[in-house]
């Protein structure tokens, strides 16, 4: 009897076809999820728009008589205001611990069984999350600050263009990246200490001071923004921020992207090595 070998080369590639559809149903449910919840992203909408009008009311005192502070105009402010609320929950800047509950309960070993990279798996479940939340309360977020500033006269600054806008989309889908890798790294913790919550917290409020979410970072004080540009904070949020309002265009564009791309590769091989060395640690129910 003869026995032919099965076709590898197409068992590989179906393979791949097949995994790459898996991330991508993984990514529409996470997308999904949110909009079962439609009450609770309407009370969002409302919080942070009540917290975001007491944020503009700091900043504009902040501004008083004068035109500009650190090359921000009152227009530039309302608008950063506007962004940061709208990207607080997409962006998960007051913190997430889903993967460190998954490995406090034991439930990363189910995880482990699923035929995908569990690194991959969060990310594609995260970007469908991040991507829903946007639409639920980000962007409802931008229509009120919008229809607020036009009620007194003004307005909010948008991206002038195609390339501009191309480049403030890029940079907030790489700040979406970067922040997930330093968010699931924070959860490796887990692998190490019963009470990681601790390390959250902290690095939760590292997050929202180096990111330019409490306080623009041209705000800063110069030997802060040196401090800051050394770590990869400002590229989970001050850079997209920076890019919607034009005050990087040009060459200081790309270069702010080709940042935010390093920083998230850097991220992605600590949090690749972390994990491994997390997993062959591993215990679950004793074993």
């Amino acid at each position: 009897m003869t026995i032919h070998p099965p076709p590898v080369p197409q068992r590989h590639a179906g393979a791949a076809g097949s995994g790459a559809a898996l991330y991508a149903a993984v990514a529409r449910l996470g997308f999904r999820r949110p909009f079962a919840y439609p009450q609770a992203a309407l009370w969002g909408v409302v919080t942070n728009a009540f917290f975001g009008l007491l944020r503009v009311s700091v900043l504009a005192a902040l501004f008083g008589v004068r035109p500009q502070v650190a090359g921000y105009s009152v227009t530039d402010a309302v608008t950063y205001t506007a962004l940061t609320q709208a990207f607080i929950v997409a962006l998960a800047l007051f913190g997430w611990t889903d993967f460190m509950r998954t490995i406090h309960r034991g439930e990363v070993g189910t995880d482990l069984l699923r035929p995908m990279n569990l690194l991959s798996f969060w990310a594609a479940q995260d970007a469908g999350r991040a991507a829903a939340q946007f639409v639920l309360r980000g962007l409802p977020m931008l229509l009120i600050f919008q229809l607020g500033a036009a009620f007194t006269g003004g307005g909010l600054h948008w991206p002038a263009g195609p390339l501009a806008w191309t480049q403030t989309i890029l940079s907030a889908a790489l700040a979406w990246a970067c922040g997930f890798l330093f968010r699931f790294l924070v959860n490796c913790a887990a692998f190490w200490s019963p009470d990681a919550a601790g390390f959250g917290r902290f690095a939760w409020a590292l997050l929202g001071l180096g990111c330019g979410f409490l306080m623009p970072l041209a705000f800063f004080p110069a030997w802060a923004q040196a401090a800051l540009a050394c770590t990869p904070f400002p590229s989970m949020l001050n850079t997209t921020v920076e890019l919607w309002l034009g005050l990087r265009s040009g060459p200081g564009a790309w270069v702010a992207l080709g940042t935010q791309l390093a920083w998230t590769g850097a991220l992605l091989a600590v949090t690749t090595f972390t994990l491994r060395r997390g997993l062959r640690r591993l215990e679950v129910a004793g074993g």
